[in-house]
């Protein structure tokens, strides 16, 4: 069985688990609470049933991001994750919203609960499971990369604390007959909601695409780096296909006397260690010729780094190479996202070092801040 087969086994096996699991706690909740006359329990039990319906379309999306890469799809249908997630999250939003509408209710129309232990036994077992099934869920999905699992184990463990305030609902009630059951309901409802925006809010982040994560960038160009003939990497970009699927381009700093077929070995290795050893597909190794045959380029070169050091929101400088027959200097700078005035910036680089070699034509390149 290969990885991304285990991958999807783990995934269903674990919604399965969460299925099961919330379709029993609703079924006692809803029993419990309706002899009860208990609101709170009632919008518990719900919340346990849209966490079973979250893993089923958990399972679905599993299933239809597993299929093979074709004509309309060549890059697979791993992004399914995503917008389950999303679903999910739209899910979480609903029970919360519709809670809250049943709480308010309550409130102007309120209805005296009815506990007994039998009650309290039901919702204490509920916190239990809920605590040991968000743990188990969370941790499986940290550990394949299932946002969808994530978030699912997120939920539970918040309900954990839901249960929890709906139990000492019912304590304070049969000890000190004060009734908190609908307003305790709407906080419940609050909380759903919440989390239901968190969820979507970090799953429509993913769709629109994020920064590299900073140690899958780093491993990366360290493994580029060890190759004895890269004497730098730069320009890091990788789109994501699904979880754990990157296909991506990086440039490469190398001597300007390699050949063609030197240059072809080189890249064709690092292709196949990059993807061995983190399953990211390089599918293109820009070059960078570094000048090796003009003394007069070190002074150069060291003249635009005394210049660009004069501006902080400079972050990194590469691709340098200078052509004598042509007069052109060009090199590529990234300046951070973080400044306001990215292209004021450049212009000032631009003329500064135009100021400094007069003589040369500059091509400066401003590369995007996509990786660390």
């Amino acid at each position: 069985m290969n990885q991304t087969n285990n991958r999807d086994t783990i995934i269903v096996r674990t919604s399965v688990i969460g299925i099961i699991a919330n379709v029993f706690l609703a079924g006692f909740k809803v029993a419990a609470g309706l002899l009860a006359h208990s609101i709170a329990i009632v919008m518990d039990a719900v919340n346990n049933l849209s966490d079973a319906l979250s893993s089923l379309i958990t399972i679905i999306a599993t299933k239809l991001a597993a299929k093979m890469p074709d004509a309309e799809h060549p890059f697979g249908y791993g992004r399914i994750e995503y917008l389950s997630a999303t679903v999910i999250s739209v899910i979480v939003l609903y029970a919360g919203v519709t809670a809250l509408v049943e709480s308010v209710k309550s409130i102007l129309h309120p209805e005296l609960p009815d506990y007994s232990p039998v009650t309290l036994i039901i919702v204490a077992v509920g916190v239990i499971v809920k605590i040991v099934l968000g743990r188990y869920v969370q941790s499986v999905g940290e550990k394949v990369n299932s946002d969808s699992l994530v978030a699912s184990g997120a939920d539970a463990s918040n309900d954990a604390i839901i249960s929890s305030a709906t139990l000492v609902a019912a304590i304070l009630y049969m000890t000190l007959h004060i009734s908190v059951e609908a307003y305790l309901a709407a906080v419940i409802s609050i909380v759903i909601i919440k989390a239901g925006l968190e969820m979507l809010k970090d799953t429509l982040s993913e769709i629109l695409g994020e920064r590299i994560d900073p140690e899958l960038s780093h491993h990366i160009k360290k493994a580029v780096i060890a190759h004895p003939k890269v004497l730098g990497a730069y320009d890091l970009f990788l789109h994501n296909y699904g979880p754990d699927k990157y296909r991506g381009s990086i440039h490469v700093e190398v001597e300007d006397v390699m050949t063609a077929e030197e240059i072809d070995v080189m890249t064709r290795d690092i292709q196949q260690q990059v993807i061995k050893d983190y399953g990211v597909i390089l599918e293109t190794i820009g070059i960078y010729s570094h000048n090796t045959r003009h003394e007069d380029v070190i002074e150069i070169r060291k003249r635009v780094i005394q210049i660009l050091r004069q501006f902080e929101d400079v972050k990194q400088f590469h691709g340098f190479y200078v052509n004598q027959e042509e007069h052109l200097i060009q090199f590529d700078i990234v300046i951070g996202f973080e400044s306001d005035n990215r292209l004021d910036i450049y212009e000032q680089v631009y003329n500064e070092v135009s100021e400094a070699f007069p003589d040369y034509a500059l091509r400066i390149a401003l590369d995007d801040d996509v990786s660390d």
